[in-house]
Order: structure tokens, then C-alpha cells, then sequence
């Protein structure tokens, strides 16, 4: 079986690359690397993602499977009052993500983690785009997980692909909170809100 950017340390040679990307009227510079989630370039789940959000973020935020930073950095420039922690299970990525916030001259807590492994803290707000070729098993749990570390009122910003199974994981959402919607359609992926969890 090929290897997996979600892989705690990955064998494939690294090699980085320095990426410049535009937005919301900001410029930052993102190294990026072989065996991280999308090399050289920002995704679109995380465009649509990120787009997606509230145009007043405040609190707490985790960005969980931060993969090279895009989500938390560009947030942190966007959102200064923010309190960003992002982590990822891969060791390269969290080494990358902490290079890009240092690099974007941004102040968040950058960590790794197995999913909540290493993580006791409780958010206002938790962004996943979740890694579906690691199993829909390992996929629900980080659903759960995620439920049981938000604040009271707390949000939880998912974006999938519908043929990569939005739609059966909103129904699992169900299962797990009161309120669960979706607030973007767009090019194939759909961006799910999660609130009032039942756990």
C-alpha cells in the first residue's frame, strides 16, 4: 500500500517547496513538502473551507490535521485576537506548519497528535478536513473526539467531499449533535457545521 500524508513520519524524500498564495487580500509564503496533504499548492476543500467561515472568528480554535499550516496561519493573520492551536499526527507537517507560522509572522501553538492524542484542551471552534482514505472507523472517532472537546457552544467546520461520503457523514453527525447543516455547496464539496454536541 502506498504511503499516507497522514503517516507519523514519512519515508518519501523530502523536498520542499516555497509556495506563495493569495488571499483575502493577504500574501503568504508556504513551504510545502513531499508526504504532507497537498504539495505546492492550497486545496480546494480548503479554500471552500475557509471561505465558508464566519467573517468574525473569535475564541479558541483548533485546526486538527493541520497538514503545512494553510488554515491556522492564514486565519491568525485574519483573525489576530484568535487563539489558534493546530496539530497534526505527522511529524513533517508539524514541523512545516511551525516553519510557515514563524515565516508568516504569526503566533499560534503548533503541535503533534493522533488525533487527540496529545490534546486535553477544549475549543470554540475545531476545522477538519478529515482523512478519508484512513478509514471511515478512524473518521468517526475523530468526529466524536472532536465533540467532546468544544466549549459550550461550540462549532465544528467539516469539509468533505460528497462522493467521498458527506452525505453518510452527516448522518452520522446526527448521531453525535443537535444541529448539523450544511453551509456550502461548491465543487464537489460540501462544508458541514456541528453544534450543540450530545456526548
Amino acid at each position: 500500500m502506498a504511503e499516507q500524508y497522514f503517516e507519523v513520519n514519512p519515508s518519501v524524500q523530502s523536498a520542499p517547496v516555497l509556495t506563495q498564495v493569495d488571499f483575502w487580500g493577504s500574501r503568504f509564503d508556504f513551504y510545502t513538502d513531499a508526504g504532507v496533504f497537498s504539495k505546492g499548492k492550497l486545496d480546494k476543500g480548503t479554500q471552500i473551507l475557509l471561505n465558508s467561515l464566519p467573517d468574525n472568528m473569535q475564541g479558541t480554535l483548533l485546526d486538527l490535521g493541520c497538514g503545512w499550516g494553510a488554515v491556522g496561519i492564514i486565519l491568525a493573520k485574519s483573525f489576530p485576537t484568535l487563539k489558534i492551536t493546530m496539530s497534526d499526527i505527522n511529524m513533517r507537517a508539524v514541523d512545516l506548519a511551525q516553519k510557515n507560522a514563524n515565516l508568516n509572522h504569526v503566533d499560534v501553538k503548533v503541535l503533534q497528535s493522533d488525533g487527540f492524542e496529545n490534546i486535553s484542551d477544549k475549543f470554540d471552534n475545531i476545522l477538519l478536513n478529515p482523512p478519508i482514505r484512513a478509514g471511515k472507523a478512524l473518521v468517526h472517532e475523530l468526529f466524536k473526539q472532536s465533540a467532546m472537546h468544544l466549549n459550550k457552544n461550540g462549532s465544528l467546520y467539516i469539509v468533505i467531499r460528497k462522493q467521498q461520503g458527506a452525505p453518510s457523514a452527516k448522518e452520522f453527525l446526527h448521531t453525535i449533535f443537535n444541529v448539523v447543516g450544511i453551509i456550502e455547496r461548491k465543487a464537489g464539496y460540501h462544508v458541514i457545521l456541528c453544534k450543540e454536541q450530545m456526548l
